[in-house]
């Protein structure tokens, strides 16, 4: 299992591109941080979750 948010998914063996895929999150306009280190954009498609992992998605917002 892995934290997502604080909250338990099955999704251990995915990458965090399928990750935010199955969440639901627009991957461009987020960033992820995986048991507390920042994970680049660029290496979405190539992290594989593992077990026990606990990872924090962030929405950025616009505004003024």
């Amino acid at each position: 299992m892995v934290k997502i948010n604080g909250q338990e998914f099955d999704c251990a063996g995915q990458s965090i591109s399928k990750m935010l895929e199955e969440q639901g999150y627009n991957a461009p306009k987020v960033a992820v941080e995986v048991n507390f280190s920042i994970v680049p954009k660029a290496n979405f498609e190539e992290y594989i979750l593992k077990d026990g992992d606990s990872v924090e998605v962030v929405h950025f917002v616009g505004g003024g």
